[in-house]
């Protein structure tokens, strides 16, 4: 009996990777500490370049159900309250059968993979159980693993680790993890606020401000009307009490969006952001997806998007693989979502950030008529929303081959 894909990590890149090898055919056994995915409240965003990937799955159908279908995204300067620019995803209906991005909250995406994997008999998910070691020697992997009935290794041919920016698998595999991490904790804010009937602001939408800049987009969260999540930068220098307290919450929505009224706010958390890439996405036998591959800030939502579209990448070589293809084929992965975690996605949300933050009032108008322009030429309009909505990367990775990985 072939040994099977080990998996580390249950969110959903690790799900995902488990559906579409289980679906080739391939035996996987997948292990996550916590007892079930987490109802986390951060990424949401799925873009027309992840869409592709997630509907030759049979999931855009559900996500768009559960979630919210947002065609247009908008820049705002906050101090003048000027609408800047908008883009209309409609514009890529040539380019993609998806002109569009869903806001599908990620324990929604895990949940409905989750759902899919129930009907595969050679797909074994195993929660409540803590990866505690990982070796491998030329024939395979083997992971030590605590869970309900104490400590047991368990054996594979491959192991995948899609297990965190922190993962365990990364540091056990001696891959670097190389970046920085920004100095200022981002806030994330939730409130059932309507910022598109009371403001008119579209479900996603960015605000440029020399002091504090802020993200801003709605989740449909339990049904309508939904809730909308804002994302501040903080100062370094404070404690995690006083950016969390009310006051300072109820402070920090009103000095940015002015209301006669208190918000509401149904969550509140704090997050240290990272701008990170490992140094190779494989090590022999151990391949890296997801978080565990690379980190960025989550402006422009790019994060868990690359993580799936790693996902689909691997899983296509590596079942290659099994069935007898070049082991090389997994270096032309490492090759192509590395090209993509560090040309694209850093590249694109570090962009983003100084586009927001950015305080030189020449500069800043500089890059605010830019965005203007753009907007107003389609031309221009739907190259900018090419490489936002994620196809440009997905485009360039494909055209990427072997002989380059060599």
């Amino acid at each position: 009996m072939n040994q099977p894909v080990l998996i580390s990590g249950g969110g959903p890149v690790g799900l995902f990777v488990a559906l579409l090898l289980g679906r080739a055919g391939v035996g996987v056994r997948l292990f996550d500490l916590n007892e079930c995915p987490q109802n986390d409240p951060r990424a949401a965003t799925t873009h027309p370049g992840t869409l592709e990937v997630l509907g030759q799955a049979g999931l855009v159908e559900d996500m768009a159900r559960v979630g919210l279908v947002a065609p247009k995204f908008q820049f705002w300067d906050r101090p003048s309250g000027r609408k800047v620019a908008e883009f209309d995803h409609g514009l890529l209906a040539g380019l993609t059968p998806y002109p569009f991005v869903i806001q599908c909250e990620q324990f929604k995406t895990a949940q409905l993979i989750l759902e899919r994997l129930r009907d595969l008999d050679n797909v074994e998910i195993n929660y409540g159980h803590e990866v505690i070691a990982a070796e491998q020697d030329g024939t395979g992997v083997s992971l030590r693993v605590r869970g309900p009935a104490g400590e047991q290794t368990h054996r594979g041919a491959w192991l995948v680790g899609a297990d965190g920016g922190r993962s365990l698998v990364r540091k056990s595999a001696g891959i670097a993890f190389d970046g920085f991490t920004w100095p200022e904790r981002f806030i994330v804010l939730t409130t059932p606020f309507d910022f598109e009937a009371e403001r008119g602001y579209c479900p996603r939408s960015y605000f440029a401000d020399p002091d504090e800049w802020c993200n801003c987009f709605k989740v449909s969260a339990d049904g309508p009307p939904g809730l909308w999540r804002t994302v501040f930068p903080t100062d370094p220098a404070a404690s995690e009490e006083a950016l969390l307290s009310d006051a300072a919450v109820q402070a920090r929505l009103q000095r940015f969006f002015p209301s006669t009224t208190p918000y509401e706010v149904v969550h509140r958390n704090l997050y240290v952001t990272h701008q990170r890439v490992a140094a190779s996405f494989r090590a022999g036998r151990i391949l890296l997806a997801g978080d565990a591959a690379h980190v960025n800030n989550p402006i422009g939502g790019m994060g868990l998007n690359g993580g799936l579209q790693d996902a689909a990448n691997l899983v296509e070589k590596l079942v290659a693989v099994i069935g007898g293809a070049d082991q090389r084929l997994l270096d032309l992965y490492d090759l192509q979502r590395r090209t993509v975690a560090t040309e694209f996605v850093q590249t694109a949300s570090i962009g983003n950030k100084k586009r927001l933050e950015e305080r030189d009032p020449v500069v800043r108008e500089r890059n605010l008529d830019e965005l203007a322009q753009i907007a107003a030429d389609p031309a221009r309009a739907v190259q900018f929303m090419q490489n936002s909505a994620m196809l440009a990367s997905q485009r360039r990775a494909a055209s990427m081959t072997l002989q380059e990985a060599a």
